[in-house]
């Protein structure tokens, strides 16, 4: 097993027209998670982003209680379809879906993703199910079910918390093997799953499952990481892969800015992402992480 340190490079790439992406995903007021986190990353990356809201919150809930504006199942529905009869659907190269704000989201979401597939076939989808994190459920069942049933099944990109692919598969994730054989129980192409089991002490891992091989990327552990890191993770993973990385260098270089923008904040005693402080690191990460081959004994065809 070989293991390699990377400072990911991003090379100047020839001014090209880069694809829309269609985010669903929570908004917040204050603060860097949700939409307001994947946004930032994607349109500095220079991509087009049409944002679609699933819940409106004052803030993380973490913090505490706020005003929860979830538009109701009727109106959601009318503003996918509005999506769906767009003149410019044909310019979406991907859509980034995460936290729903109510179950009946799910199945409108999936016949967004059904619509742009049809209009381009080589259109990604990336589902990131947030449902859960540090052992816990912060959505209802009915919302796990629709991430379950009307989402990610239509995946090309799935990427769980450690948590959420335990509760999904219902398998142990407590080494990198089990983890590695969950991830290969889910119907996506690609699962990208963070906080994974580490090699290294004090060490988190980001382990990705894919048709021809499977990778680890390792970095130090942070004391006090921010809230946002898995949005922002998702986000990096989909831009590098829509400019044409394969799949280890586009590991490398999410994970290597998502933990440099960590680092960064929590040094400066921010519990909130520093994006625009530091968005350098979302251009070109500079971080070094440890990247190297899983090797398993079979690989889903």
């Amino acid at each position: 097993m070989t293991d390699t340190a990377h400072t990911p490079a991003h090379p100047d790439t020839p001014a090209r027209q880069k694809p829309a992406i269609i985010v669903a995903t929570s908004q917040v007021v204050r603060g860097a998670v949700g939409g307001r986190s994947t946004l930032f990353a994607l349109e500095r990356l220079g991509f087009r982003v049409w944002h679609l809201p699933t819940i409106l919150l004052g803030w993380n809930p973490k913090y505490g209680p706020s005003t929860r504006l979830v538009p109701d199942e009727a109106t959601f529905s009318s503003m996918v379809d509005d999506l769906i009869g767009a003149r410019w659907l044909g310019e979406v190269g991907a859509v980034l879906t995460g936290y729903l704000g109510a179950a009946h989201e799910g199945a409108a979401l999936g016949r967004l993703v059904g619509a742009v597939k049809e209009r381009n076939p080589d259109a990604l989808y990336l589902c990131d199910p947030i449902i859960g994190d540090e052992g816990n459920l912060y959505v209802p069942a009915e919302t796990v079910d629709a991430q379950r049933n009307e989402l990610m099944p239509r995946a090309d990109i799935l990427t769980p918390n450690l948590f959420e692919l335990g509760w999904f598969t219902g398998r142990p994730v407590d080494t990198e093997t089990a983890t590695l054989a969950a991830a290969r129980t889910l119907p996506a192409s690609r699962v990208m799953v963070s906080s994974a089991p580490a090699l290294r002490k004090k060490s988190l891992s980001t382990l990705l499952a894919t048709p021809k091989g499977a990778f680890a990327v390792e970095h130090a552990e942070i004391d006090g990481v921010p809230h946002g890191t898995g949005d922002l993770l998702a986000a990096l993973f989909l831009a590098q892969l829509l400019e044409g990385a394969d799949d280890e260098t586009a590991l490398v270089r999410a994970v290597s800015g998502t933990f440099e923008m960590a680092a960064r904040s929590a040094r400066a005693g921010s519990d909130e992402q520093l994006l625009s402080e530091h968005q350098q690191a979302i251009v070109r990460p500079m971080a070094m992480v440890s990247s190297r081959r899983v090797f398993e004994r079979s690989v889903r065809a």
